[in-house]
C-alpha cells in the first residue's frame, strides 16, 4: 500500500509540483490550499504532512496544535522563515522537521522517506505485557487493561510510553518536558503533574494498582 502524503499550501503552483512529483513517485496524495481545509483533508488519516506555516486563517503552526493530540503522523513545516526563533515554535507546535525554501525535491523526498520509515519501525513495536492484566500496544497508542482499551492523548501516551519503557528509572518534570514537548523553551514543566494525573485517572476507572509512583522531591517513575 501506497504511503498517504497531505500537502498543506496556499501557494497553487507548489502545491502542483509537489503533488506531481510524489504522485510519480507512487504516493496517494491529498491537498489542501488552507488551514481549514487542512483540518477536514486530516480526517483521511494522512501517513504524513508537508505543511505550510504561512496560509491565510488559520495558518500552519495553529494547525498543528489543533491537530497534534490526535494524529501521531509526522509533520514537516514548509517555510521561508529561516529564523532560529520560528524553528523552536515549529518544534513546540508538535512540527517534526523544517524544510526551509526554496527547497531540493530530492533532500524533501529524502526527509519524507527517512520520516515514514522511523514511523514503520515504531509501528512495529511489540506489544509489553507488564502484568497478567495490563498491555501497552507502543504501535496502536493505546493501554489494555484485562482487553480493554483506555485512550490516552498524544503527551498523555508520551509520559505512559517514556515512563513504562523506563522502568524504575526516576525522572523529574523537567526531564519528562524535555523529552515528551522537546524544543518549548516557553513551556512550563508543571504541565507534566497535570498529565499524570489524567493517566492515572483514565488508569484508575479500571483497577486501584498504582502503575506510576510519585518519588516526592525527585519526580516519577514506572513501577516494574
Amino acid at each position: 500500500m501506497s504511503a498517504k502524503i497531505l500537502i498543506a499550501d496556499d501557494e497553487a503552483d507548489i502545491v502542483s509540483m509537489l503533488g506531481s512529483f510524489f504522485r510519480s513517485k507512487g504516493y496517494t496524495v491529498l491537498t489542501a490550499a488552507n488551514g481549514t481545509e487542512t483540518l477536514k483533508q486530516v480526517e483521511h488519516n494522512p501517513d504524513i504532512i508537508l505543511l505550510d506555516i504561512c496560509m491565510p486563517g488559520l495558518d500552519g503552526l495553529e494547525v498543528c496544535r489543533h491537530i497534534r493530540d490526535y494524529i501521531s503522523c509526522p509533520i514537516l513545516f514548509l517555510t521561508a522563515r529561516i529564523e532560529d526563533t520560528d524553528k523552536v515554535k515549529g518544534f513546540a507546535a508538535g512540527g517534526d522537521d523544517y524544510i526551509v525554501k526554496p527547497f531540493s525535491l530530492v533532500e524533501l523526498e529524502a526527509r519524507v522517506k527517512a520520516h515514514l520509515r522511523r514511523e514503520t519501525r515504531h509501528n512495529f513495536e511489540a506489544k509489553i505485557k507488564f502484568s497478567s492484566d495490563l498491555v501497552i500496544d507502543y504501535a496502536e497508542r493505546c493501554l489494555f487493561f484485562q482487553g480493554k482499551c483506555i485512550g490516552f492523548a498524544k503527551r498523555e501516551f508520551g509520559i505512559l510510553g517514556f515512563l513504562s519503557q523506563n522502568p524504575g528509572q526516576i525522572f523529574d518534570k523537567e526531564r519528562i518536558y524535555e523529552s515528551i514537548w522537546r524544543y518549548d523553551s516557553e513551556g512550563d514543566s508543571s504541565v507534566v503533574t497535570e498529565h499524570i494525573r489524567r493517566i492515572r485517572t483514565k488508569i484508575a476507572t479500571y483497577t486501584d494498582k498504582v502503575y506510576i509512583e510519585t518519588v516526592w522531591g525527585c519526580g516519577y517513575k514506572w513501577i516494574k
